[in-house]
């Protein structure tokens, strides 16, 4: 009689069983392969996972009397057309710390899909005093070798095991095991002791950023009570972590196992430090990489540390996971990825000792037998884009009409919506190439200058109240120019980092005087150019990227030294001195000039942002010209490849990596000429879909399927209205018909654009800016007493018409060009004749009219 054992049906110290489900107890069979009933082995296995040799020669008797074939996990439910498997890793040698090994058992179907298998095999291992089976998880014994196997779906895989000294400990320091241990378990997180002030007397560096002020911690600290070398088992640390003494973080592991015989032995050990010759982590290898999932599917992740010696171990139960949306895949704390039934992709975070890597996850939807044709594209970019929608399963919708794409245009490039004289012309225009012409004339239309240099100003902190009205007026007006004369975004960039002078007089160094501190420029800086959030590396290394403190202070050294003389009550002399060394702040270490991600430099002699923006501006730069790319695509088609736009980190990767790496050659090889990027971007058919959503992209909000519709941002609703209107907004103090998008003050005061979400530009994050609706803005329309007064201006375009005496029928038609962009419809048209025939006064009607169509959702946002 043969005989199918499942070893991960186990019970903990406590003996409280783990639920299992039915399909994963192991049974019973005859010779003839018929079931005898199901049975479940049960044991204390944490202990014999360490080694225990009684515990070992106990399990061995049961193992041979019960599965004399090996030791078998159930079958899952089997998939179609399985030709192969294979196993990760292969080849398997346990030796000092490596004592357990996650495996990764991939199937490959006949049509080379690959579907991760890993807890749906039968796992056997050839001599289970060697090593034993916990789920998927191979755990070493004693000395020896054996032979690993999974089956699935009548494939097997076979993989070699070497175990080598696991029975005494290696040397353990504090920085290579316990630190990261500590992460682990969520000791030094920020909600328990690495908090500002640690939590119940004890404090850790958040991440464990600082090994050396952690060490003296636990061992000097609070006369040496937290560790006890006499007894290990019974220091303070151990019986806190194990749930014997009371703690407020809870149980955060248990009596036999992994973590705490690691710790127990670091303590025996004499709580090393660092241990002579210890090798150094140097990187983590993640796989899979990417891998594209079904619904409801699962996918696990294998995390490898690779040291200097050349040595390797598995971390994939001590890394830390997260992802970045958890409504599309979910991950547990051993590296299991779940995925529901929401089609899309998300990148799963990967940390341990600082190293970060991703994996990244697609579900596309499922289009049964469909096939999706391309259209006729434009571009490099459209082909980039259809293939990611292909990979998806997204069909795109079809090209907008005339009328949408001429506001569409209008708005996203210029902040301004057609006249009705130009949507006339547009409209009545039969050339076939009249977008591309309509393109060159409004990248040439002095709106152009004037939008992007509030956008620009946003990013920028042109703000009045730390400018003064003079330093603001002057910075606006400088970037205005950079982008009438159409600079290079490489050159004013530059220009604008090496800045010194009068704020008064000349305009970008009044930079300088937004941002003052060099620890609150290295934040804007790295932010507003690079992509780079460094906000967390000022106090510990980055949870989810590769900056450490040493990074941060390395690049505010290059403004270590900036000196400001106060010539009036608005106006300073800014110059940079010379360098000044820069020292971490716990430790006053100094920390070398270094720009993130470039080499060390050596201290200059004169202004040492003169290397910085070197640096920055340069072609090969990783970051820069990537950013201005990403920043470019996200205002063009409502969403950036990497969104945020400006956190360009390894574990936020691109929702269309290639397309970016294309943008971003577009943006070196055309040297920074932004227009050529933008006019790249305008002619794509992507840029031309419609944002009617259709069966086949309902819900995609990644992969530019369909337009992304947004609502006019502040500044250009407030000129729409007053286009729409025909009565200009009167701004005190500056020129009669200055619009809305040509204010540089952005302190005027304007109940309207702050209802709208005009930022107060103390942060480079364009999220200062709210495009999203509220009821307040909807409250205001409807009823705002300055509203209903360009409604009824004498000299507004309602009066002006109907003194003029045109048709009801033209004039209906010229409020909705003036409003929609386009000729009314039936409802436009059945609207207004309801509101005409219940009045006998055209001026109301027209007036009712007018704002209704103010208020419509066609008007109030650019689709």
């Amino acid at each position: 009689m043969g005989y199918d054992c499942d070893l991960s049906s186990v019970v903990s110290e406590n003996r409280t069983r783990l639920p299992i489900p039915s399909r994963h107890l192991g049974s019973i069979r005859d010779d003839g392969g018929r079931e005898m009933g199901q049975r479940v082995w049960r044991t204390s296995l944490p202990r014999f996972l360490v080694g225990s040799t009684q515990c070992c020669r106990a399990l061995s008797l049961v193992v041979v009397l019960a599965c004399p074939a090996g030791v078998w996990a159930a079958d899952g439910a089997v998939p179609e057309a399985i030709v192969s498997l294979s196993l990760a890793p292969r080849s398997i040698e346990f030796s000092g710390l490596q004592r357990r090994q996650q495996l990764l058992v991939t199937a490959k179907t006949a049509s080379g899909d690959v579907v991760d298998v890993t807890h749906d095999c039968r796992y056997g291992i050839s001599d289970p005093l060697i090593a034993g089976l916990d789920g998927s998880v191979l755990v070493a014994a004693q000395r020896g070798s054996a032979q690993v196997t999974a089956r699935y779906a009548g494939h097997t895989v076979r993989g070699t095991v070497r175990v080598g000294q696991v029975r005494t400990f290696p040397r353990i320091d504090f920085e290579t095991h316990v630190a990261p241990l500590f992460s682990k378990l969520g000791c030094n997180s920020g909600g328990c002791h690495g908090k500002a002030l640690g939590r119940k007397g004890f404090k850790l560096s958040v991440f464990g950023s600082e090994p050396d002020v952690d060490y003296r911690s636990l061992v000097s600290e609070s006369r040496g009570r937290r560790l006890f070398p006499g007894a290990p088992g019974q220091s303070l640390l151990i019986r806190k972590a194990v749930g014997e003494v009371a703690h407020g973080g809870g149980q955060r592991t248990h009596r036999g196992s992994l973590d705490c015989e690691l710790l127990t032995e670091w303590i025996r050990q004499g709580m090393t430090r660092r241990a002579p010759f210890s090798a150094s982590l140097t990187a983590i290898r993640v796989e899979p990489s990417e891998r594209i999932l079904s619904p409801q599917s699962e996918q696990q992740i294998l995390v490898t540390a690779e040291y200097a010696d050349g040595s390797h171990r598995d971390v994939t139960h001590a890394a830390g996971y997260s992802s970045n949306l958890a409504e599309i895949a979910e991950v547990d704390e051993s590296g299991r990825i779940r995925v529901g039934e929401v089609s899309g992709e998300a990148a799963i975070t990967v940390n341990y000792m600082g190293y970060v890597s991703a994996v990244r996850v697609l579900i596309p939807r499922s289009r049964g037998a469909d096939t999706i044709s391309p259209p006729a594209l434009n571009s490099e970019i459209d082909r980039l884009v259809w293939e990611k929608l292909d990979k998806m399963g997204l069909r795109a919708s079809p090209v907008c009409d005339d009328a949408t794409y001429l506001r569409r245009v209008f708005v996203d490039t210029i902040g301004t919506v057609p006249s009705v004289s130009v949507v006339r012309g547009f409209l009545a225009d039969q050339r076939p190439d009249k977008r591309q012409r309509l393109i060159e004339r409004v990248l040439q239309r002095p709106e152009f200058a004037d939008y992007w240099a509030l956008r620009w100003a946003d990013v920028l902190l042109v703000d009045r109240q730390a400018l003064g009205e003079r330093g603001a007026l002057e910075f606006h007006q400088w970037l205005r120019r950079q982008i009438a004369d159409n600079r290079p975004y490489d050159q004013w960039v530059r220009e604008l980092l090496i800045s010194t002078g009068n704020t008064g007089k000349y305009g970008p160094v009044n930079f300088y005087r937004s941002v003052r501190s060099p620890v609150d420029l290295t934040r804007s800086v790295s932010q507003a150019f690079l992509g780079i959030r460094m906000d967390c590396a000022q106090c510990h290394h980055h949870p989810f990227e590769i900056w450490s403190q040493s990074d941060f202070y390395g690049m505010a050294g290059f403004f270590n030294g900036l000196e400001r003389r106060k010539l009036s009550a608005d106006r300073e002399l800014i110059f940079h001195a010379g360098y000044r060394a820069t020292r971490l702040p716990q430790t006053e270490t100094v920390v070398p000039l270094k720009a993130p991600g470039g080499a060390v430099l050596s201290p200059p002699e004169g202004d040492p942002r003169e290397e910085l923006a070197r640096w920055m501006t340069a072609s090969d730069n990783p970051y820069f010209a990537r950013l201005i790319a990403n920043r470019l695509w996200g205002h063009f088609l409502g969403r950036g490849l990497v969104e945020p736009v400006d956190d360009l980190r390894s574990t936020n990767p691109a929702s269309n990596e290639p397309l970016l790496r294309h943008l971003t050659g577009l943006v070196v090889r055309h040297e920074f000429d932004l227009q050529r990027v933008m006019r790249s971007i305008l002619e794509s058919r992507v840029y031309a879909l419609s944002s009617v959503a259709n069966d086949g992209n309902l819900g995609d909000s990644q992969n530019y399927s369909h337009r992304i519709v947004r609502r006019l941002p502040a500044e250009v609703l407030l000129d729409a209205i007053c286009q729409a209107t025909g009565c200009p907004e009167v701004f005190a103090g500056l020129p009669q018909g200055t619009r809305a998008i040509q204010v540089w003050d952005n302190r005027y005061p304007s109940y309207f654009l702050d209802a709208f979400g005009r930022p107060e530009r103390s942060t480079p994050c364009e999220c200062g800016r709210s495009d999203e609706p509220t009821m307040s803005q909807a409250l205001h329309l409807m009823n705002a007493p300055e509203i209903e007064a360009k409604l009824a201006a004498d000299d507004g375009r309602i009066a002006q018409r109907l003194k003029q005496g045109v048709s009801r029928e033209a004039l209906i038609e010229e409020l909705c060009l003036a409003t929609l962009g386009r000729a009314p419809g039936a409802r436009e048209i059945r609207i207004a004749q309801t509101l005409f025939d219940k009045t006998e006064d055209p001026r109301a009607a027209s007036q009712d009219f007018l704002w209704a169509l103010l208020n419509s959702y066609e008007f109030l946002f650019v689709h």
